[in-house]
């Protein structure tokens, strides 16, 4: 009996003591355990034991986890309505009559659309499309059949859309379409007193 005690105390010697959060040998061959310190120290330590081998993992900073920061540059997005002003000399002008039939006058540059030069100076006319010839709310009227038989045709989308403008007649246009060149000097036109949008909910049963 002296023997097989002498014996155990040698394996007790030979074997370390498990410590807190190991599981023991007995049970499995493969344990894990993890210590970590406070992540205000910066740093994670990570031990795996397998078998009576041991591995160490690196201990990566704080910083390597964080998503490296990146700097963007935006560009300032162009609203509806930007028009450039009109040079000294160059000017053309055009009145629009609004619903309540109040006149406004402006002078433009060649080249602006109707449709942002009614945004850019606060009249009433919606664009719901962004100018993409893709709705009727920039409806207008031009005045003078004379005026309007300076301007190019109209292609067929805005026949398409004209199709659906409240109060369509003879000389309607879409403001979008309508670009100013020298010939439109002195341009007309006229709001419709209604607009319609119209939407794909317009045609859901109810």
């Amino acid at each position: 009996m002296a023997i097989w005690r002498e014996l155990g105390l040698q394996l007790q010697r030979a074997v370390p003591k498990a410590t807190a959060g190991e599981m023991c040998l007995a049970q499995s061959r493969r344990y894990v355990t993890h210590s970590a310190t406070p992540w205000r120290t910066g740093t994670v330590a990570n031990t795996h034991r397998w078998g009576l081998g041991t591995y160490k993992g690196l201990r990566p900073s704080l910083q390597s986890l964080k998503t490296a920061q990146r700097s963007f540059s935006v560009s300032a997005q162009v609203a509806h309505g930007h028009i450039t002003p009109p040079k000294p000399g160059e000017e053309i002008n055009v009145t629009f009559i609004d619903k309540d039939g109040n006149e406004v006058k402006l002078q433009v540059a060649e080249g602006d659309n109707l449709l942002d030069i009614a945004q850019a100076n606060d009249l009433e006319m919606e664009g719901a499309c962004g100018g993409s010839c893709a709705c009727s709310t920039c409806h207008v009227i031009v005045d003078e059949p004379d005026m309007f038989d300076k301007m190019e045709e109209p292609s067929d989308d805005e026949n398409d859309m004209l199709d659906l403008a409240f109060g369509l007649t003879e000389t309607s246009r879409l403001g979008c379409q309508v670009l100013m060149n020298k010939e439109l000097d002195g341009l007309v036109v006229r709001l419709p007193t209604m607009t319609r949008n119209l939407q794909a909910s317009d045609f859901e049963k109810k």
